[in-house]
């Protein structure tokens, strides 16, 4: 069962089901492009990993006591005051594992593109977005072509000079044309558009579509099992776009 959407379904962007879209769709992205592409490259699979504390950090509650007083004698009549323990939250440092694609030539093992599936972390205040700006900034003055594909409504966009306003964005930054760049904006009630696959200077871009591949993820992972469609997604729509959603639903 395709997803009911034309487009992102926004109930993909809650909390509890983007890790596990995030994952398969990054799979389904370098099957589809082991399909595309001729046998000097190869598609890798990699991971960046940092440790996110603070406000997104895991927090345990652990209940506390202070003992200010030695045991007492079970053979004294003496009365003890014992204290009572507080519920408190201590935060403790979450490894976090992100996932993205590199596209490697074959023959020198040169990262020629990478492709980065955004992820809410990287979009807030934080480790998780300090850690993959960071990254950005060092794909963005090497030889290596970056793709960056948004499928998020919520958190901070990453800046670019566009008056451009959308739900969603891919954006491709070829190395030889920085600082130019070409971006996809699009909105909720739009199909994701397809996009080139920028590789070695001169050679052919193979489009990649992802409206399907997200179809075949839903589908696969029988997601429609796990989405209650009847109550508000997160983050909220517009009032507009709530209706269009609920009129689609029937």
């Amino acid at each position: 069962m395709p997803s009911p959407l034309p487009g992102m379904n926004p109930y993909l962007e809650s909390p509890e089901l983007w890790s596990e879209f995030h994952s398969r769709m990054i799979v389904a992205i370098a099957d589809a492009l082991d399909d595309k592409l001729s046998r000097d490259y190869r598609v890798a699979v990699e991971k960046r990993v940092y440790l996110s504390e603070g406000e997104e950090s895991v927090l345990v509650g652990i209940p506390y006591v202070s003992v200010t007083a030695a045991v007492p004698d079970i053979s004294s009549t003496t009365s003890v005051a014992v204290a009572q323990p507080i519920n408190i939250e201590i935060p403790i440092v979450e490894e976090v594992q992100e996932r993205f694609l590199e596209i490697r030539e074959g023959a020198t093992g040169s990262v020629i593109t990478t492709i980065e599936l955004l992820s809410p972390k990287n979009k807030r205040s934080g480790e998780g977005r300090s850690a993959y700006l960071q990254k950005r900034q060092k794909i963005l003055t090497s030889a290596t072509h970056l793709i960056e594909i948004d499928l998020l409504r919520g958190g901070e966009p990453f800046p670019m000079k566009s008056t451009v306003s959308s739900n969603y964005r891919i954006l491709i930054s070829r190395s030889h044309q920085r600082p130019k760049a070409q971006l996809y904006a699009f909105n909720l009630r739009e199909i994701i558009p397809a996009f080139p696959i920028p590789l070695l200077v001169g050679e052919a871009e193979p489009l990649l579509e992802l409206q399907p591949l997200l179809h075949r993820v839903y589908d696969r992972a029988r997601l429609e099992l796990a989405i209650n469609y009847s109550i508000a997604c997160t983050p909220k729509l517009s009032f507009d776009d709530e209706a269009w959603v609920r009129n689609l639903l029937g």
